[in-house]
């Protein structure tokens, strides 16, 4: 049950998808919505940055703060409009990322907007931001691509299913939802070819284990066995597609960026290229 949802706030033009998709679960779980917005630098640092202490770096600075204010104040109106009854804005003076990664302590759930990457089309403050709270905290990411409109995220669900501890707690976090689902379809790619201890953690029906341990929690689900010779993160994203899906869940991975950047890692892929919201978890 998510009860207390942080989704991060700004000014850039992602802000109303984000907002959309906290708010609809802040209202289907008559959650409390915290609004996390941050200066991007901390007072010592902006000084530091700008290289005085004098009055009009402290200026520039208050203006900073008056600014990102505003974005709260204008995070509250939205909440109201959309019908969220418990909500609460919160001003960090620091970097995005750290920033959010504190408020994520205290909460079930964190929404950001999907990382477009090089595509540079969301704030510069934010890149990188859902893959840095989801391997650095504790708690779930719900990743919400720029075009998202309002579909429920409740309805059509797939579910990326590999066997590994990250895939276990991306199905642990997203089970509130997975039990409001009509239909959630676990998605195992190239299962056959795995060996070894992977092989092992499939068991001899790859994706039975875990889709009895959903069906006991009451979730509707179907295995499908996907053979492809695209990366995983494209396959699963194509599959999501083909099924009509409105949400993807997924373990999120952490690797070096050079091996990232020759294998295209299966969380990029997903956080940088899903035309529909991805929930991770590390």
């Amino acid at each position: 049950m998510y009860k207390t949802i942080v989704v991060h706030v700004d000014d850039s033009n992602a802000m109303e998808a984000r907002l959309r998709a906290a708010a609809q679960l802040a209202n289907l779980f008559e959650a409390h919505l915290v609004g996390s917005a941050a200066t991007g630098l901390s007072w010592p640092s902006y000084a530091l940055l700008t290289g005085s202490m004098a009055v009009a770096p402290i200026d520039e600075f208050n203006e900073l703060c008056a600014s990102t204010r505003a974005g709260l104040r204008h995070f509250g109106e939205r909440a109201r409009q959309l019908g969220v009854e418990s909500f609460e804005e919160r001003l960090t003076e620091d970097e995005h990322r750290h920033a959010l990664l504190l408020q994520s302590r205290y909460a079930d759930l964190v929404v950001t907007s999907q990382d477009t990457g090089a595509r540079g089309l969301v704030h510069s403050g934010a890149r990188g931001l859902p893959q840095y709270v989801a391997l650095h905290g504790a708690r779930p990411v719900l990743a919400v691509p720029a075009a998202y409109e309002g579909r429920p995220l409740h309805e059509e669900i797939l579910v990326g299913w590999d066997g590994s501890l990250q895939a276990t707690r991306a199905i642990a976090a997203a089970l509130p939802l997975l039990v409001r689902a009509s239909s959630v379809r676990l998605a195992l790619v190239n299962a056959d070819r795995e060996t070894g201890l992977h092989r092992g953690l499939h068991g001899d029906e790859p994706g039975a284990d875990m889709a009895l341990y959903l069906a006991r929690h009451g979730v509707r689900v179907d295995v499908v066995l996907e053979k492809s010779s695209a990366p995983i993160g494209e396959a699963l994203l194509a599959m999501a597609r083909a099924y009509d899906a409105g949400l993807v869940v997924s373990g999120a991975f952490g690797h070096s960026r050079y091996r990232e950047l020759v294998l295209g890692g299966v969380t990029r892929v997903l956080l940088e290229r899903s035309d529909l919201p991805v929930l991770v978890a590390h």
